[in-house]
């Protein structure tokens, strides 16, 4: 069942789709705020990168509790978890992708981190390095994934929602993907 579509709008006399969501809209649903990474995309300066800072503080705080079964089962279920968040945000939001959505960089970082632990500091600043910088600049494939999903027009496809939602979450899994593949070669080389 679809939910019915809000927009909060910065300026309560308009209807225009929200240019930057504010704590109240944070708080307003559970969606809203785990799509924004529990508050980490309201940062008025680089959200996707305070997303994806706040993914590494969680994920060195609730390292001494979890496993690899339990990181695996955590981001497994992250993912379709946050693809309904992305899609209730982006939607209530009235954008197909706002940037303050950053549930995808959580996500996809900690894969990230995961599966390159146990690395040293330095190896966690390069993942760091290596994965903002393939979800920034996009290139090849996360530019790929990204442009997939941004021809939708929700008025005419009773879809689009939930296809943003999930085109907000496949850039950022593919940005993880370059960034292990790059890892990975060269640990090789």
């Amino acid at each position: 069942m679809t939910e019915p579509l809000t927009v909060f709008p910065q300026d309560p006399e308009s209807s225009a789709p929200m240019a930057r969501p504010t704590p109240s809209f944070l708080f307003s649903h559970p969606a809203h705020m785990l799509a924004l990474g529990f508050g980490s995309g309201l940062s008025r300066i680089a959200p996707g990168t305070a997303g994806t800072l706040w993914a590494w503080l969680s994920f060195v705080v609730l390292s001494p509790w979890m496993n690899d079964l339990a990181w695996g089962v955590l981001i497994a279920a992250s993912v379709p978890v946050g693809w309904w968040a992305c899609t209730v945000a982006a939607r209530n939001m009235g954008v197909l992708d706002p940037g303050a959505i950053v549930w995808d960089e959580v996500v996809a970082f900690w894969l990230v981190l995961w599966l390159v632990t146990p690395t040293s500091l330095v190896g966690q600043v390069m993942a760091f390095g290596l994965f903002r910088f393939f979800d920034a600049v996009k290139p090849g494939p996360v530019g790929w994934a990204d442009r997939l999903f941004h021809h939708l027009q929700p008025g005419v496809d009773a879809h689009a929602w939930a296809k943003a939602g999930w085109g907000i979450m496949l850039d950022d899994l593919v940005a993880a993907a370059c960034t292990l593949l790059t890892i990975a070669l060269w640990r090789f080389i």
